[in-house]
């Protein structure tokens, strides 16, 4: 057990100002500060990778990939789409490594400027019509470092809010850097929503690199408010007692790796949503004959939603436990993804803009709301970053083949039914995980 001197603890009759200041607010100075960075950080880091998630499904196809028919653009947009996502568990595994090893506050302000340096030369980058081949080597290499950027992020901004928080609040703190999510992606597609309003050629030319070029303000923000954030209590506490380990990500392996298994078919569940109705149900309605900006603004009122909505899930998570309010997310979804295929392809801005407010500010907004409480219960913070890192992004990198495998098993056909399909069993085994796990308290 960490000893504590005698003279740091308050008296009996003396109360300490950080009491006073708590009994003031629910969250502490360092909370706050640390939720508002948490928060700030993670909605551009989103707004930054989900660019590229609209763009795949837009524009970039024929502008990397000229030389193929429609069908095969789509697929090799999507295959670079996923190419972030299988860099996510590496950056996650090292990323979290040092997160574990030197701190969260130092890995947070160096993921958020990966994320930002590789989204505005994305923005800057040469087409194939300027460059050949090398055009799509080079939007592939960037995407790879979003990739890395992203997968430290997630764990990071997570552990800096929960670890801030009281054992009973966990769950309502992480709902905060949740919010980022749905944040980045209401602004990454309302800035396209706009841009695809341009004439076409406008779009095709110079339209598209500007929500990419505007990254470059938004990260120098986020770094500024990240630099003023204090580390973690549990991190420090665990440094000063000698309970860091040399290599987290082993001794996660080695120790819990049913858990890592578990945590990975939850997020699956939680990233097929993403995947499906923000990327693959996108390019599907962009096939249809109705307006894509109406498709867009649909989309944006879903996320708007949901970073509404993920504090009140993150409450009720504290309050009826995680589980029951991830697998009531779960349901959600599965419920919505059918009808939602019909609603976005129907022409009418309110039923798209239903079958998503539905979808990611009910459904996505449930599990995202307790998930990340649900995995730091499972995970002792000597190794938490590195377990929450790569946990979670396996199943998002899993999650990121969704639009390309539907696409493939649809081929030349218009049909939903694939996507439909994998979300459906997705959600059956992450169900399925989040029901199996054992609740823990943070240090089992």
């Amino acid at each position: 057990m960490e000893h504590i001197p005698t003279a740091a603890a308050p008296s009996a009759t003396t109360v300490a100002p950080e009491s006073v200041e708590q009994a003031r607010s629910p969250v502490r100075s360092p909370g706050r500060t640390a939720l508002i960075a948490a928060t700030i950080g993670t909605t551009i880091e989103w707004y930054d990778f989900y660019l590229y998630s609209t763009a795949s499904a837009l524009v970039l196809g024929p502008l990397f990939f000229p030389q193929r028919s429609p069908a095969a653009a789509t697929l090799a947009s999507f295959a670079t789409y996923a190419a972030g996502f299988v860099a996510r568990p590496i950056g996650g595994a090292v990323i979290g490594h040092f997160g574990d090893r030197v701190g969260r506050k130092s890995m947070l302000v160096l993921t958020l400027l990966v994320m930002g340096m590789a989204t505005v030369l994305v923005g800057v980058l040469p087409t194939y019509a300027q460059a050949g081949i090398w055009a799509p080597i080079l939007l592939v290499l960037l995407r790879v470092a979003q990739g890395v950027g992203i997968g430290g992020e997630w764990g990071g901004g997570v552990l800096m809010a929960t670890e801030h928080a009281p054992a009973h609040r966990r769950a309502f703190f992480s709902s905060f850097p949740a919010a980022g999510f749905p944040l980045g992606l209401a602004a990454s597609t309302a800035m396209f929503s706009l841009v695809v309003l341009l004439p076409e050629d406008d779009l095709l030319t110079w339209g598209w690199r500007l929500p990419f070029l505007l990254s470059a303000v938004l990260v120098a923000v986020g770094i500024a408010v990240r630099l003023g954030v204090a580390e973690t209590p549990e991190f420090l506490r665990a440094r000063r007692a000698g309970g860091l380990v040399r290599v987290p990500i082993a001794e996660v392996v080695r120790q819990r790796r049913t858990d890592v298994l578990k945590g990975a078919a939850a997020a699956l569940g939680l990233a097929m949503v993403v995947s499906i109705f923000s990327v693959y149900l996108i390019a599907y309605a962009s096939t249809a004959p109705v307006p894509r900006a109406q498709v867009l603004h649909g989309l944006v009122a879903g996320a708007l939603a949901e970073a509404v909505m993920l504090p009140v899930f993150g409450r009720l998570a504290d309050r009826l436990g995680c589980a029951p309010v991830i697998l009531f997310g779960y349901a959600v979804c599965a419920v919505v993804v059918i009808p939602a295929v019909h609603w976005t392809t129907s022409g009418s801005g309110w039923l798209a803009a239903f079958a998503f407010v539905l979808a990611m500010g009910v459904g996505h907004a449930a599990v995202y709301g307790g998930i990340a409480a649900h995995l730091v219960a499972m995970f002792p913070a000597r190794h938490r970053y590195s377990a929450l890192a790569v946990t979670y992004q396996l199943g998002a990198t899993i999650a990121s083949f969704g639009p390309l495998l539907a696409a493939a098993l649809g081929g030349a056909r218009h049909t939903a039914t694939p996507g439909v399909v994998i979300l459906l069993v997705s959600l059956a085994l992450a169900a399925a995980a989040v029901a199996a796990t054992r609740r823990r308290g943070p240090e089992a």
